[in-house]
């Protein structure tokens, strides 16, 4: 057989994609080098974006239109369910490539699990619902320059806010998270070829709050789940780690508190136990949600 030729218009197209990515990562480059003078955080944000353009493309063959492209966006208790639960190797086991970003230093991970060298400069390394309501009210850019756009080269966002937020201080401070949240879930409207899924936060160590702290955080908890903030939102989900770690015996003194057997000391974060038990489950929740987007056919952007 002879060779297939390309046809001229899709190497044009190639040639003009390289070259912009080029020009811009000299632009960016040069730019970091100017405001390198002015701090260290400015230089390695234009860094971790030059790199992020750069791979770009290589990110989005991930994407085949099957929602197996999975970011989840965390920090530390992300991380120890991650590696504790075994969850990279679980969505691996059922053909979904499981990205992670932690922290900015440590950026993202890709589905097998090296690092990718950058990160999506999260605005202040903020994931909780104030953080990620700066994120979603990003502009979503033709070319991943800012979080959102970094978050959105994927088909699946799983976003997860840590147990700090668990100290729910005051009823005002309760409705302020509420209203984060339904920045996020309101920009997810305008992008219903992807799917969201909202982690309810992990509850706190009892050594770390009260009574009436810890209830309110139930109340956040179960609200994220109710018909009043999923209820015409077809692409938004929420998975209750909070539910799954807090103690849920009304009469035990560490009601709606981090559970005793998933707790060491006074550490809030969730111990082995709880990662190794939580892990496959939450693994299950997301491929159900997947496998029902799947069977819904593909919807288009708008």
């Amino acid at each position: 057989m002879g060779k297939t030729e390309v046809p001229a218009t899709n190497l044009a197209g190639r040639m003009w994609m390289k070259r912009a990515l080029v020009g811009l990562a000299l632009v960016l480059g040069l730019t970091g080098i100017f405001y390198g003078l002015r701090g260290r955080g400015l230089r390695q944000g234009t860094i971790w974006r030059v790199k992020t353009v750069l791979d770009a493309p290589a990110v989005k063959a991930f994407d085949r239109g099957d929602y197996s492209s999975v970011i989840f966006l965390h920090h530390s208790v992300g991380r120890n369910l991650i590696y504790q639960g075994r969850v990279r190797e679980a969505f691996a086991g059922a053909g979904v490539d499981f990205w992670d970003h932690d922290y900015n230093p440590i950026g993202l991970t890709r589905p097998d699990g090296t690092s990718a060298g950058y990160a999506y400069s999260i605005p202040g390394d903020n994931t909780d619902p104030d953080g990620l309501a700066r994120i979603f009210s990003q502009p979503q850019l033709p070319l991943p320059l800012n979080a959102l756009s970094g978050l959105l080269q994927h088909e699946v966002i799983i976003l997860k806010s840590c147990f700090p937020i668990s100290d729910i201080l005051s009823d005002q401070q309760l409705l302020d998270l509420e209203a984060d949240y339904r920045t996020v879930r309101d920009a997810m409207a305008h992008h219903p070829e992807k799917i969201l899924i909202l982690m309810t936060p992990p509850p706190l160590n009892p050594a770390a709050t009260d009574s009436e702290a810890a209830a309110r955080a139930r109340e956040l908890a179960s609200w994220l789940q109710s018909d009043g903030f999923l209820q015409g939102y077809a692409n938004v989900f929420v998975f209750d780690f909070y539910g799954l770690l807090a103690e849920a015996d009304p009469e035990a003194p560490d009601h709606n508190m981090l559970k005793e057997s998933y707790r060491q000391g006074g550490d809030s974060h969730p111990n082995r136990l709880a990662n190794e038990t939580i892990g496959p489950i939450f693994v299950k929740a997301v491929l159900g949600i997947i496998e029902s987007h799947r069977s819904a056919g593909p919807v288009q952007a708008y």
